[in-house]
């Protein structure tokens, strides 16, 4: 007997053969059509108990079908696959009531678990909040990586629950931060945005909590604070991993009982904001370090979502690209394009500083160069002059020296094989270049104490003995 029946529509002949045999050797009855009119027929008349459909048909766009489909049969389960596989159609595919969306290609058996989830386990339906429009849309990139951060958000819209955003420096964190305000129930809230690290710690408490009159040298009078602003929608924290441990102590309070008092206070003020967190370091060191709360972490990572950097996505670059060059005309630069040689330079790079650099240089080469069409030299030229940023996995202070070692290794080996990937191995090669003076630095620094070289560097102590095992490193006491 079949499981179930499922109806696929879609335009793509090969599509609907191969999804025929994968879903019928799965136990199921399978109907397909390429047109949205037969989709609409069979659902009218009550067939199916889930639908798999593609987004653009030849008759009719599903995104315009779905909200019929909800308003006939509210609880059959949508699957919606696209190869427009943008951040806006992740959105539109949950504002319409999709149980799933999958970007194309997708996989047979990510498409069978999501089916088996839906028949057995139907997630609540989740309802349009307002029209998405395709106008300045803030995430650019189809990489997996990127689709399932979209997929992610996407769940995230119609709730409140709490965010921690995790990813380096100028990866985009405030862009998905302010993405899950503008398109989730408290868009028509404030977006309140605050970074740690640019606030001076001692005026942390009062720039979030506020201040009464004379609750300090200098209060002349009462000033309102982040939590006060933002009421009724999002406050992001940004850099959380900068927050002294005080006002963690105020943050956590505000998580747990939903309310708080003002720098010299007297009485609680409740608060109705959605907390959304960012950070570029690992929070988990620094709870070992004792440098932030255990249970505040908690309360913050309620759902997280990992930023890839840019080295992870390297195939968006093209759309960041054109994405960036078409943002400078609408700000008045002149038009640009690029050809494909500036293009695969452009991806040999390692972009330390992530998007926001590769934004930075876009601007200026529209700004600045003569040419309509960006070519490998002009990008060349700007590579090498671009300012080196370092990444923030390094420490802060890496030699520049160090930075412009790795650069040349890079160089090297991408010369000697002509601009191709050279062999595998190189990760392991470069960092034991970079690791076995780092560590022997560190325990001549430290005469030979290994808890103490541990510390320095960071690292748990049977870490450090492992690396000084695997480097053969003989170890140093020097006398100071």
């Amino acid at each position: 007997m079949a499981n179930g029946t499922i109806l696929v529509a879609d335009d793509d002949a090969a599509i609907r053969t191969v999804l025929n045999q994968a879903l019928g050797r799965a136990g199921y009855e399978v109907r397909v059509t390429g047109q949205a009119s037969t989709l609409w027929r069979w659902i009218s008349e009550g067939q199916g108990d889930l639908v798999v459909t593609d987004v653009v048909m030849p008759d009719e766009n599903a995104f315009d079908l779905l909200p019929r489909i909800k308003k006939l049969r509210p609880d059959l389960p949508i699957i919606v696959m696209s190869a427009q596989n943008t951040f806006m159609t992740a959105i539109r595919a949950s504002e319409r009531g999709a149980y799933e969306y999958l970007p194309k290609p997708f996989d047979l058996k990510e498409l069978l678990s999501v089916i088996s989830r839906a028949l057995t386990r139907p997630r609540e339906i989740l309802r349009p909040n307002a029209e998405a429009t395709t106008e300045d849309i803030p995430l650019v990139g189809r990489s997996p990586a990127m689709q399932e951060l979209y997929r992610s958000m996407a769940r995230l819209m119609s709730t409140d629950l709490t965010v921690m955003i995790n990813g380096e420096s100028g990866t985009g964190k405030e862009l998905v931060a302010r993405a899950l305000h503008d398109y989730g129930k408290r868009r028509n809230g404030p977006f309140v945005a605050v970074n740690m690290a640019a606030i001076p710690r001692d005026l942390i408490e009062s720039e979030l909590f506020g201040h009464e009159k004379g609750s300090f040298t200098g209060a002349v009078s009462r000033a309102t604070g982040r939590f006060e602003q933002a009421e009724g929608g999002t406050l992001f924290l940004d850099e959380i991993g900068d927050m002294p441990m005080e006002a963690q102590t105020r943050l956590l309070r505000v998580l747990q009982e939903g309310e708080y008092t003002s720098i010299g206070g007297r009485s609680s003020i409740k608060t109705d904001v959605r907390i959304i967190a960012a950070t570029n370091k690992d929070l988990r060191q620094a709870i070992q370090q004792g440098l932030f709360r255990e249970d505040l972490f908690f309360r913050l990572n309620v759902v997280p979502l990992r930023l890839p950097p840019l080295r992870e996505r390297i195939e968006d670059l093209p759309d960041l690209v054109r994405h960036f060059f078409a943002l400078a005309e609408k700000e008045g630069l002149p038009k640009k394009q690029i050809d494909t040689p500036a293009l695969e330079r452009l991806k040999r790079h390692r972009w330390p500083g992530n998007v926001r650099e590769l934004e930075n240089m876009i601007r200026r080469l529209a700004a600045l160069s003569p040419q309509e069409t960006i070519t490998e030299p002009l990008v060349a030229v700007e590579l090498t002059e671009a300012p080196q940023t370092a990444s923030p996995d390094a420490p802060a202070a890496l030699p520049k020296s160090l930075m412009e070692s790795v650069e040349h290794h890079l160089d090297s080996y991408f010369a000697k094989f002509k601009g191709e990937l050279p062999p595998p191995g190189l990760y392991h090669r470069i960092l034991r270049e970079v690791e076995e003076p780092l560590v022997n630095a560190a325990l001549a620094a430290t005469r030979g104490n290994q808890i103490k070289a541990a510390e320095l560097l960071g690292v748990n102590r049977n870490t450090l003995r492992k690396k000084i095992k695997d480097l053969d490193l003989r170890i140093i006491r020097t006398l100071r």
